[in-house]
């Protein structure tokens, strides 16, 4: 509190009023990162609130961490964050749809308990206890990935799953992490928005290629109005919302993490941008495209969080087994899919493996046929990363698909990928499927060791 005063001058002095704004705004952003993520892994992870601050939040706010402080309620079920003198969030527990950053007016009252599962039709993958390595490599392999780095960046790897031929056949977690964790994926959430969107093409309720139906948009002579819903998928609708690939304290000035922390009506916010450049002719990665995606699936779906979360689980969670995942949602029922939805690592596998079998579960189809090579074929401009729609892609001659591929990823791989370190890489060639979630704060957020985990799996898998 006693650097609280400077920050809070600052914006009473003439010559800064152009720029309080801006700041004050940033605060918020990061007391907004900081109680929502607080929030979810406390009372949807089950994790220690304040083991998982020191690690996951702390680390993200640089050299302002020491200004943001934070309290955890958990009999209101709410935690509060407040930066300096500047701004305070609250972060309040929702149940189905989980943690929501309050913003205004109330939102709606939350959804009803969800309903009973659905039978799956995906055979169960391992049973309740975590599934040992036996291959000696592949043990070695794992104790490399869970030795922490002596000093910074960390590894913080907090469990990895790796699944062959629909089974598990080695995991690991971290103290305080089990086959029961539900870990937020991060910008891994955009691959389900990308199925959600899938089921819905299949449906024949929307068109990939055809106007992206935004009321906002819907004029001819609106720029904006030749948008797709691939575009968008593709990240290269030209909207000029900001940029995601980073994720540091300095972002919190970037609108598009503004959207996500501080805005009650997130893919209402995405809308109002202009373009940055003409659809298609650019690549830029930014959660406000991924944003408005999402509202289009509200809207296909019945118009609320309660038809979006039966949707997902009829349609999708349900059918994997995916047993316990939480898609969260803003404050218009919009679920949060450029970002925030929780699942164990099992459950995340499991999504992977639709992708392995071409969209397919249970002889059923639940993806359109020729959806996953949609999904996996690089996007234009995106050369120097490698994206697709909705997934990072090894397929193509991106610099990134090859710094992957070097690295022990084959080259047929395509990943869900988020940031601090969470992956679902999807092998269709090894016929394998690898999770990994944690913390990890260097430049790549530790691919580098997946890569070598993964080309261990692969050594040590019998050759046809």
């Amino acid at each position: 509190m006693y650097r609280a005063v400077p920050f809070a001058l600052l914006c009473t002095l003439p010559a800064a009023l152009s720029g309080c704004d801006s700041i004050s705004r940033a605060a918020s952003t990061a007391t907004g990162f900081a109680s929502h993520q607080l929030c979810s892994a406390t009372f949807v992870s089950k994790l220690d609130p304040e083991a998982f601050y020191n690690e996951a939040v702390r680390p993200t706010g640089g050299p302002v961490a020491f200004l943001i402080s934070h309290k955890v309620d958990k009999e209101r079920g709410e935690v509060t964050s407040r930066f300096a003198g500047l701004a305070e969030s609250r972060a309040v527990y929702r149940g189905a749809e989980g943690c929501l950053v309050v913003q205004g007016a109330p939102p709606a009252e939350p959804v009803a308990p969800s309903r009973s599962a659905a039978k799956s039709l995906l055979p169960e993958i391992a049973g309740p206890e975590p599934v040992e390595a036996t291959d000696p490599v592949l043990k070695a392999s794992l104790d490399r990935a869970f030795t922490e780095t002596p000093g910074a960046p960390h590894r913080g790897t907090k469990a990895i799953v790796i699944v062959h031929e629909g089974r598990v056949i080695a995991e690991r977690y971290a103290p305080g992490y089990g086959v029961d964790s539900a870990l937020i994926g991060w910008s891994a959430t955009k691959s389900v928005t990308n199925a959600l969107l899938g089921i819905l093409v299949r449906q024949g309720k929307l068109d990939m290629n055809a106007p992206a139906p935004v009321a906002a948009w819907a004029e001819p002579g609106d720029p904006r109005h030749a948008i797709t819903p691939d575009n968008l998928l593709r990240m290269n609708s030209g909207l000029d919302v900001g940029q995601s690939l980073t994720a540091s304290a300095r972002d919190a000035f970037d609108p598009s993490a503004q959207m996500v922390f501080v805005e009650r009506d997130m893919a209402g916010y995405a809308e109002t941008f202009p373009l940055k450049f003409a659809p298609g002719s650019d690549w830029n990665y930014t959660n406000g495209n991924t944003l408005v995606l999402s509202r289009i699936i509200r809207d296909k779906t019945g118009g609320t969080a309660q038809s979006v979360i039966d949707f997902a689980h009829r349609e999708l969670f349900d059918k994997l087994g995916m047993k316990q995942v939480t898609l969260e949602f803003d404050a218009t029922g919009t679920p949060i899919g450029s970002s925030h939805m929780l699942a164990t690592p099992r459950d995340w596998a499991k999504f992977g493996l639709l992708y392995l079998n071409d969209g397919v579960v249970g002889g059923e189809r639940l993806l359109p046929p020729g959806w996953v090579d949609y999904s996996a074929r690089p996007t234009p401009h995106s050369e120097e990363y490698g994206y697709a729609a909705g997934f990072w892609t090894n397929r193509g001659a991106s610099a990134g698909a090859r710094y992957r591929i070097k690295a022990g990823i084959p080259a047929d791989a395509f990943m869900a990928r988020g940031s601090y370190g969470q992956y679902v890489v999807i092998i269709p060639s090894q016929r394998l499927v690898v999770t990994r979630f944690g913390y990890a704060f260097d430049m790549r957020n530790d691919l580098d060791m997946l890569a070598r985990v993964i080309a261990d799996v692969i050594a040590t898998l019998p050759k046809s």
